[in-house]
């Protein structure tokens, strides 16, 4: 009863954000709808021509998609609360938005992890594997795949968003971030957590290190298949069909895990000149990396560019 109690006493929820630092937010809130507005268009743009073209109807593209609508849903859980705090002088959420964004972000995070696994999963069979691949990534096989991933990342997300919000809150309400994010929530509670530590931990190796060894043992594989490739024309084609993926990768897997992996400063608030450093390898993992994948994969994939330059030229001479 007492946890209940204290619990729903704290009504909202107030996001420091960059108010620290009042000269970065007009500066900040046109940098980052700049880049919202071309995450909505180029992940739009990508969703549009796989679904469209039918040269891109295959398990690679399919996966393509799902993780373009999976970016749009993560920044549109968190960007325009962001801009908001900017725009607003009294920077608060509600207890139970600031759940309903904990729980969606870290969902579509984790469901992202799982999609870059299997999408490499995809190349390792398709270039190690070549002659079994329309029978290993069947319709049958790699709709589910990425059905699960979607299930996996919300499963983790719940569990995890749970555990955070039945902890009691001894009245401290202010988050020192930009979003409801579960680590800077679970600094404001006075309850043990080490239940949601171990269950963070067997999260991250789970949602992290599993999908990452994974990747890693994957393209050791390519790798070592595509330098077997007698023709060096053979061995640039293959690589292709799979440096964007890798690239898209290296960004994403390399800042969340130094964001997360990284020892965490136990500094009180204003002393720490990590907190604002912090702050800004957050809102680069959350905004940044999801609008540099549809540039990544349109630059670097031929199919994907003469999809899109078909779609407008269709376009043009339908006006």
């Amino acid at each position: 009863m007492v946890s209940a109690n204290q619990t729903a006493s704290v009504t909202e929820f107030v996001l420091l954000g960059f108010s620290a630092y009042p000269n970065l937010e007009k500066t900040f809130f046109v940098l980052i709808l700049l880049m919202y507005v071309a995450i909505l268009l180029g992940n739009g743009v990508l969703i549009l021509v796989t679904v469209s073209n039918s040269h891109l109807h295959t398990p690679m593209y399919f996966f393509l998609g799902n993780l373009s609508f999976l970016d749009i849903c993560y920044t549109t859980s968190s960007v325009p609360l962001i801009l908001d705090s900017f725009l607003t002088p009294r920077k608060t959420i509600c207890f139970s938005a600031c759940t309903v964004q904990m729980f969606l972000s870290f969902a579509m995070g984790a469901t992202e992890c799982v999609l870059l696994s299997l999408m490499a999963f995809d190349r390792y069979v398709a270039i190690c594997n070549p002659l079994r691949y329309p029978v290993v990534m069947s319709k049958a096989a790699y709709v589910p795949m990425a059905a699960g991933s979607w299930v996996a990342g919300s499963t983790a997300s719940m569990v995890q968003t749970s555990l955070a919000m039945r902890l009691p809150f001894c009245g401290d309400n202010i988050i020192n971030h930009f979003t409801c994010e579960i680590l800077a929530v679970l600094k404001l509670t006075c309850a043990d957590i080490s239940v949601n530590v171990i269950s963070m931990g067997v999260t991250n190796v789970i949602f992290l290190g599993v999908p990452v060894l994974f990747i890693s043992f994957s393209y050791v594989f390519i790798i070592a298949t595509i330098l077997r490739i007698p023709s060096a024309e053979g061995r640039k084609k293959a690589f292709s069909t799979c440096s964007a993926h890798l690239t898209v990768v290296i960004v994403f897997y390399g800042t969340i895990l130094f964001m997360y992996g990284k020892p965490k400063s136990k500094a009180p608030l204003g002393e720490d000149k990590e907190d604002l450093a912090d702050k800004l390898i957050s809102l680069f993992y959350g905004v940044v990396t999801p609008m540099l994948n549809p540039i990544i994969y349109s630059l670097r994939n031929k199919d994907v560019k003469a999809a899109v330059r078909n779609l407008v030229f269709q376009k043009r001479f339908a006006f």
